[in-house]
């Protein structure tokens, strides 16, 4: 990669200027928050009869951003630890032949990078037998009253952390404000699902348009409202749980509101697509509930309603119940043929549970950090592009559900379910039209 060339070029230029030695000095990892700006590398000095070793890092992942954000926590790591600099190798590789490749090396015992990106829906891959990554509790137990605990322990075996996620991925509501104005509907007195079903029957006499949009062959109009009920399509202990009867009920509640015109199936089947965006874009239907990361689906493709979006909690179920639901995700871990797992997971811990780590996940990536205390940091109202399309509010948003995100259970099977769910389930549901109940349960007897 270019920008991998460049930075080890950077590096090696600056340990020919004579940086300070790499020493046996302090071990803890920086915690604290870096605000001040960037220096350029040639400003770092040290001693000039000593030289850094560099501690070489090389990282996979399968999302160009992944590899920009962890290159500039390498960069701001090297100016403010010259004593121990990171030569940081990264790749970027496709998603699928990423993780088969992983898989690979590790079963080989041979290949493996040190540092890398595991998918949360392949996670559990990684899982089976005696899991061939660096147990990180040690740097994850010291944050777990800061952080949103649920976003380690989807990453765990046996209370053993193998990786920290880079967001919450807090699923919200996306309304159209305009929309809801023009029918007369105020967002902020829906609070219950209940609610929200009488709003869009005057949303659909107003306007003639739907409320909300579920999709035909995802998981995001399904596991977001199973988990607000605390409810899963697998149990704690890995059992299939597709057809329980909270699941049952929420699809023959949303499917009632598709039949009623209430809510509409996404153009494209999926919220995901270009049909969809475009729909959307042409204000067609007033919300929709995705997870945080979908923000820059706005700002990105559905241009001509920046301004006219706000961020606002779920409906919950019942009074009291939850408003939120952590979904989706990307682990960084540490597999066991790194060379120096304690240094790296001095890194890591700078890069993924430090204030200013954290911060730049936001300024970088636009995610929900998983460290909460960050949410009312003054950084997070600063103006970008996600605070110039949706407002400064969206983190009190988040503040307000923060206790409210239960954790959802990633095991074996769930790659399997997940994959049963998505183009079984879905799509018998909200395009076939079919009786919940029984695509369920037909669901669930394949998967048994």
């Amino acid at each position: 990669m270019k920008k991998a060339f460049l930075c080890t070029s950077v590096l090696l230029l600056i340990l020919g200027m004579g940086l300070s030695g790499c020493g046996g000095g302090n071990n803890t990892t920086d915690t604290s928050s870096n605000n001040q700006p960037m220096k350029s590398s040639n400003e770092v000095k040290g001693s000039d009869t000593e030289k850094a070793e560099a501690h070489k890092i090389a990282f996979w992942t399968f999302v160009d951003a992944h590899q920009k954000f962890y290159e500039s926590m390498a960069l701001s790591w090297n100016e403010s630890h010259p004593d121990k600099l990171i030569e940081f190798e990264a790749t970027t590789i496709p998603y699928d032949d990423m993780h088969t490749k992983l898989l690979v090396a590790l079963q080989s015992g041979v290949g493996a990078p040190d540092l890398v990106d595991i998918e949360q829906s392949k996670f559990p891959n990684f899982m089976k037998g005696t899991p061939q990554l660096v147990s990180l509790n040690d740097i994850v137990e010291p944050e777990l009253g800061n952080i949103v605990k649920s976003r380690v322990e989807i990453y765990s075996k046996d209370t053993t952390y193998y990786g920290i996620d880079y967001h919450v991925g807090a699923t919200v509501m996306y309304y159209n404000k305009e929309m809801l104005d023009n029918a007369g509907v105020n967002p902020d007195s829906i609070k219950t699902w209940s609610d929200f079903e009488t709003a869009g029957k005057l949303m659909l006499e107003k306007t003639g348009k739907p409320m909300i949009t579920f999709e035909g062959n995802g998981n995001w109009s399904w596991w977001p409202a199973i988990s607000q009920q605390g409810s899963d399509q697998v149990d704690a202990d890995g059992k299939v749980t597709v057809n329980n009867p909270v699941n049952v009920k929420t699809m023959e509640f949303f499917q009632k509101m598709v039949k009623e015109g209430v809510a509409a199936v996404a153009p494209g089947a999926g919220h995901d697509t270009e049909e969809y965006f475009g729909y959307m874009d042409s204000a067609s239907a007033a919300s929709v509930f995705m997870p945080f990361w979908f923000m820059n689906r706005f700002t990105d493709h559905i241009p001509d309603l920046k301004g006219k979006v706000i961020i606002r909690p779920m409906p919950a179920w019942e009074e009291g119940g939850n408003r939120s639901a952590g979904m989706g995700g990307t682990a960084t871990s540490i597999t066991n043929q790194a060379k120096e797992p304690d240094f790296i997971k001095e890194f890591l811990a700078y890069a993924k549970l430090s204030k200013e780590g954290n911060i730049q996940v936001w300024k970088q990536l636009g995610f929900d950090p998983i460290r909460t205390d960050v949410w009312s940091d003054p950084a997070m109202k600063e103006s970008n592009k996600f605070t110039d399309y949706f407002g400064t509010d969206i983190f009190d948003t988040l503040l307000s559900v923060k206790d409210e995100i239960a954790p959802v259970n990633i095991r074996e099977k769930s790659p399997e379910v997940f994959d049963a769910v998505r183009n079984k389930a879905m799509p018998e549901i909200f395009i076939n039209m079919k009786d919940p109940a029984e695509v369920l349960k037909d669901v669930q007897a394949s998967l048994e």
